[in-house]
């Protein structure tokens, strides 16, 4: 018989804890982080990221890959707990939740824990803001098969409620790691990989230009794009044509274009 522990009420010290997991300053001082959907924890149980904390809503209707994940959560040690959908909306933050959410702890997003070998592209992301467009580049390079996201400088936490929505169940399966520029750039020099830039200044033709497995393919912020520096320090600068009167794509869409274009050219 699985444990679950019943919460009623919404000053509960739970309730307050884990709607904390919002906020930035509370992952990071737990270190941990939530995730909503049975979809998106299926995903993550299939990666081998088992929740911490299972939060299961009275109204849920029963499905076997629910009862298959409580039971690998009960089995590795977890609290399971149950509680009305009123009460889980103000955990998630959510008008209208999902029937389940988990407490996951947050990976190592170190430089050191990536494998560049692992995979012929990589996504490379520079002072992204926004959570939606950051989980969009995961779950881009979850359907490119990228090794993972690199985020550069001050970017949105990939951590946080909206990123790990948008990315689809694409945080659990993309390697994330962060840095800082002057940390990044050594560590790429240090062994093999071509760094590729969207770009406009001595760019090629993306559909011309020549890439060369490891990609590491960098998008700057979504209103500034990247800093000279960092253009100049590229291997490679590639511009799309713009036959509107838009001059840019969105950060996120602008990655996929080019993921999908340096797939196509390592395939070959």
């Amino acid at each position: 018989m699985i444990e679950r522990r019943r919460i009623t009420g919404f000053s509960n010290p739970t309730v307050k804890a884990l709607r904390a997991l919002r906020e930035k300053k509370h992952r990071k001082r737990e270190g941990r982080f939530l995730a909503e959907g049975l979809r998106l924890l299926t995903d993550a149980r299939a990666c081998g990221h088992i929740p911490a904390t299972l939060v299961l809503s009275t109204a849920r209707d029963p499905h076997p890959l629910l009862a298959a994940l409580e039971a690998d959560v009960a089995a590795s040690g977890g609290e399971i707990l149950e509680t009305t959908p009123d009460i889980l909306s103000k955990i998630t933050g959510k008008d209208n939740p999902q029937a389940v959410a988990g407490v996951f702890t947050e990976f190592d997003t170190a430089l050191s824990a990536l494998e560049r070998s692992r995979a012929p592209i990589w996504l490379v992301a520079q002072a992204l803001r926004d959570p939606g467009n950051l989980g969009t580049m995961l779950r881009t390079g979850d359907a490119i098969g990228a090794g993972g996201l690199i985020l550069l400088d001050d970017c949105a936490d990939p951590f946080s409620v909206e990123a790990v929505r948008a990315s689809m169940g694409a945080v659990f399966t993309q390697t994330i790691a962060q840095a800082r520029w002057d940390e990044f750039l050594p560590w790429l020099r240090a062994g093999e990989g071509q760094l590729i830039a969207a770009s406009l200044r001595d760019a090629q033709p993306y559909r011309s230009a020549s890439y060369a497995a490891p990609c590491f393919l960098m998008v700057g912020n979504e209103s500034r794009g990247l800093p000279e520096e960092y253009e100049l320090a590229c291997d490679l600068r590639v511009t799309m044509p713009m036959r509107g009167r838009a001059d840019s794509l969105n950060a996120a869409v602008a990655a996929a274009v080019l993921g999908y274009e340096i797939l196509a050219h390592l395939d070959k």
